[in-house]
């Protein structure tokens, strides 16, 4: 894949930070290494769209690349400033026609610092040479895409994922995580060099959707079916919640739609945010039909009294 960001994510330069984090998560899942175990290929390309994210989601790191100061993998470029930088007189992203021959980035800086001196970054070429810069630098950080269930989001967990080497590594999912949400593991993401520290893992979660339940902020809501001898009579059902069962009794006279209110058995509370309640929707289900039942609703007539029509029990 090409290592311009942009043509990695398939976007234009006018494209915004959602369309950014969009794009990075179509071709994260696309090229992870659970979905595509053994293929290099694509190994290299979902290492190519988490370099290309973590530089253009870096509003900062983006206006940098785009004024041409930083390279696709964020290092300062030889020549920028006044004058006429190296792009008048370099062909490609990476190799360099000047002179008549091909010149690595390093290859210049060796070049110009032996021209203009080794110490510091001397007066330079076109305004200014300025060479890499030296010493102990922080790794680069890792992306990786992570699909969590419903219920993990809700309570908590543990969830693993491979990293491109093979490797798994254990992520603690905490309570109330929501979708496109993004962890930061710390040392998780490429070694530093020269004794720099390592890079973090940013790991973008998805939640998947659940047959059962649906989410508003810290609360959930569910539909459960409910007899209809319960639902006129009342008595106690058992609700099936995200942290196990409980019991609790339905008013007489619930109609269908009727809500019913769990406190605190929403999202668990996570941080400076209380527990969520869970709303219940009563949905009144006929199942099998007694033969005294069907009788009795042969003879009867909806809103009259037992004199008007109908008979007596």
């Amino acid at each position: 894949m090409s290592k311009d960001p942009y043509e990695v994510l398939g976007l234009k330069r006018t494209a915004s930070q959602d369309e950014i984090r969009k794009a990075y998560r179509k071709l994260a899942k696309k090229y992870h290494p659970d979905l595509n175990p053994g293929d290099k290929v694509a190994e290299e390309n979902f290492k190519a769209v988490g370099a290309a994210n973590a530089l253009l989601s870096d509003e900062a790191q983006r206006a940098r690349y785009d004024r041409g100061e930083i390279d696709a993998s964020g290092q300062e470029k030889g020549f920028y400033g006044g004058g006429h930088g190296y792009r008048d007189h370099a062909e490609g992203p990476q190799g360099f026609n000047y002179g008549g021959g091909q010149f690595s980035e390093d290859d210049l800086g060796d070049i110009f610092g032996t021209m203009f001196g080794q110490g510091g970054g001397g007066a330079g070429f076109g305004g200014g040479f300025r060479r890499r810069p030296q010493g102990p630098q922080k790794g680069a950080d890792r992306q990786y895409a992570l699909t969590v269930s419903f219920l993990e989001s809700v309570n908590g967990g543990t969830s693993r994922i491979t990293l491109p080497g093979g490797a798994q590594l254990d992520v603690k999912i905490p309570p109330g995580i929501e979708n496109d949400q993004v962890m930061r593991l710390r040392g998780k993401g490429d070694p530093g060099h020269q004794g720099g520290p390592a890079g973090d893992a940013l790991i973008t979660i998805t939640v998947a959707p659940d047959e059962t339940y649906t989410r508003e902020g810290n609360d959930i809501r569910m539909s459960l079916p409910v007899d209809l001898k319960t639902a006129v009579l009342g008595g106690s059902i058992t609700i099936p919640t995200p942290a196990g069962s409980v019991k609790m009794n339905v008013p007489p006279h619930s109609d269908s739609g009727s809500v019913l209110r769990l406190r605190g058995r929403g999202v668990k509370a996570h941080g400076k945010h209380e527990a969520g309640n869970l709303y219940v929707r009563l949905v009144v289900t006929i199942g099998t039909v007694d033969p005294a039942l069907e009788a009795f609703l042969k003879d009867w007539t909806p809103g009259a009294t037992t004199e008007q029509g109908g008979k007596k029990a």
